[in-house]
C-alpha cells in the first residue's frame, strides 16, 4: 500500500507555478505542517520512504524519515510536472493565456509548451509505483511517497478510472495524504486527502 503525500506548503502554492525550479523551500507554515505530518504518521510502520528530488518534497519527507528511522530515497519519476515555458509564471498571468486554459480543460490531449503532457507524467509515476511494489511485495507493506499535487492527482484519477480532464475536480491539499492499494487484480483508493482518520483494515504495523 502506498501513502501518497503531497508536499507541505511553500510560497508559490496558489500563486504561481513553481515547477522544477531549484531553491523552492517550505515556508514557515509548511515546516510546521511537515512536523505535524510526521507526528500524525508516528503510529504507522513504514517499510520505505520515497520522495520527489525537489527541495519542498524532501523537506516534507525528512521529518517522517527521522520519526521512522528511514532514509528518504529521491525518485526522479515522482518529480513535479515539467511545466516548461510556464515555470515561474503567476497564475493570474497564465489565466489570460488560451493554451493554459486549454491545458486545464483538456489535460488528456494538451502538451505544456516546452514541457510534458499528462500521459507522460502518468507513465513515469506508474512505472515507479510498480518498481516499488516489486521491492516491497507484501500486501501489508506500507510505503510512503512524497510528491506534488498534479503527479498525485493523475495517479488517483487513473486508479478511479477517471479521465485526466477531470483532474482538477480532486483537491489534494499541501501535506494531505491519500492511501492507494495496488494489487494484481487492480487498484483501490482507501483514503483521499486526509491524515486524521484511518479506515478499518489498514494496518498500523507492517508484517514485512
Amino acid at each position: 500500500m502506498f501513502l501518497l503525500i503531497r508536499h507541505a506548503l511553500c510560497d508559490p502554492v496558489g500563486h504561481s507555478i513553481a515547477g522544477r525550479q531549484p531553491g523552492i523551500h517550505l515556508n514557515t507554515q509548511g515546516e510546521r505542517q511537515a512536523r505535524n505530518l510526521a507526528e500524525r504518521l508516528a503510529g504507522l510502520s513504514l517499510v520505505g520512504l520515497y520522495s520527489s528530488p525537489l527541495e519542498r518534497a524532501l523537506e516534507t519527507a525528512r521529518p517522517i524519515g527521522l520519526r521512522h528511522g528511514l532514509e528518504v530515497e529521491p525518485v526522479a519519476g515522482f518529480t513535479e510536472v515539467e511545466f516548461g515555458d510556464w515555470t515561474g509564471k503567476p497564475l493570474a498571468e497564465l489565466d489570460q493565456i488560451p493554451a493554459w486554459r486549454r491545458f486545464n480543460e483538456f489535460r488528456s490531449g494538451t502538451r505544456i509548451p516546452g514541457g510534458e503532457n499528462m500521459a507522460e507524467v502518468l507513465t513515469r509515476s506508474l512505472r515507479e509505483l510498480e518498481r516499488l511494489r516489486q521491492r516491497h511485495p507484501s500486501s501489508r507493506a506500507l510505503v510512503g511517497i512524497v510528491s506534488h499535487g498534479d503527479v498525485l492527482r493523475i495517479l488517483v484519477t487513473h486508479a478511479l478510472g477517471m479521465s485526466p480532464d477531470l483532474l482538477q475536480r480532486l483537491e489534494l491539499s499541501p501535506a494531505g495524504i491519500s492511501l492507494l492499494q495496488v494489487e494484481d487484480y487492480g487498484t483501490r483508493i482507501l483514503l483521499l486527502n486526509s491524515a486524521e482518520m484511518w479506515p478499518e483494515g489498514v494496518p498500523l504495523r507492517s508484517t514485512e
